[in-house]
């Protein structure tokens, strides 16, 4: 089998390289970082911030809100806050589902019934 180049993923991405992506100015990924409170890149030492792929992907929902869709910077604020709600009662139910699934599993072993007995 010949060998074949992985593609290299970065980790980090400078704003510089974000905003080229969207094609915007660094100003506005920064306007958009003290607007919206899901935005928060890490900063190095020196001050610069570092975008994760997760920030990127945040950034591309704002931009189509706002660029592609036309929302206002209140009214996109207004259904990122409305989708973190319905997210968070997902978590929720998820986790409340484990809490039944581990009790569901505890009655199981002190019945000493296995997985597949009746």
């Amino acid at each position: 089998m010949p060998y074949k180049e992985r593609e290299i993923e970065k980790k980090y991405y400078s704003i510089g390289e974000v905003a080229s992506m969207f094609k915007v100015a660094p100003s506005l990924i920064r306007y958009w970082e003290g607007e919206f409170d899901i935005i928060k890149p890490k900063k190095d030492k020196k001050g610069n911030r570092r975008f994760t792929k997760d920030d990127i992907e945040k950034i591309r929902y704002i931009y189509q809100l706002v660029k592609v869709k036309g929302y206002t910077l209140q009214g996109a604020q207004e259904v990122i806050k409305k989708d973190e709600e319905q997210v968070f009662d997902k978590a929720s139910m998820v986790d409340r589902l484990h809490q039944i699934k581990r009790f569901l599993i505890e009655i199981r072993d002190k019945m000493h019934v296995g997985p597949g007995e009746r």
